[in-house]
């Protein structure tokens, strides 16, 4: 990482960059459930800002509860990794909706649970980096995502297990949907090696 600015300088100096970051991601994410599910979606806001990698887990606020973590890896460009989390009642409310089943309905997940979770992870992933690509200018490309139901504090470990990724910093973003249902997620985008400074610069920041 560059040593002209750092986390905490960069989230001070400039935080709309990282706010307009997490608006058109999460507003494009939040159009793409709301169109899936046929819903109408407000999405608050979000919290976004660059925080060491250790930090995550204080930042979700709940390292012992059971969370939904759908993980993928990030190339072409920008080498890395990338989550979005759910805690599990907004888990369970987006595949409810989605199956047309009881919003009550709260059994564990099967296997067709877990595919529609993997599919609404997908979306949500690409709409992040679509966001992302267009206001770098970058050539962003997610793989196939994963998705594991453990303890926040297990999932966050998962990059550096199956990616072999030992990321300093992450991209946090802090999101809620507001609507018939009410979703709260967390996006992590964890870039590898020299990425960190591609998006800065990219994004006008001095690095």
């Amino acid at each position: 990482m560059g040593d002209t600015l750092s986390l905490e300088e960069i989230n001070q100096k400039y935080p709309d960059v990282l706010r307009e970051i997490g608006n058109i991601g999460a507003g494009n994410a939040t159009t793409a459930i709301a169109n899936m599910l046929n819903l109408r979606m407000n999405m608050s806001v979000p919290d976004v800002q660059f925080i060491p990698v250790e930090e995550i887990g204080s930042a979700i606020g709940a390292e012992e509860s059971l969370v939904v973590g759908i993980m993928l890896g990030v190339e072409a460009d920008i080498q890395g990794s990338m989550m979005f989390l759910l805690d599990m009642p907004s888990a369970h409310r987006l595949v409810n909706k989605l199956m047309m089943r009881d919003p009550e309905y709260d059994a564990d997940f099967d296997e067709m649970d877990l595919s529609a979770i993997k599919e609404i992870g997908n979306i949500i992933a690409g709409a992040y980096l679509n966001a992302l690509s267009g206001m770098t200018n970058l050539t962003i490309t997610p793989t196939v995502p994963s998705v594991a139901i453990d303890m926040a504090a297990s999932i966050l470990s998962v990059p550096a297990i199956e990616f072999g990724m030992t990321s300093d910093s992450a991209l946090f973003i802090k999101t809620e949907i507001d609507d018939e249902v009410g979703i709260k997620g967390y996006y992590i985008l964890m870039p590898e090696g020299d990425s960190y400074q591609k998006i800065l610069s990219s994004l006008g920041l001095p690095v």
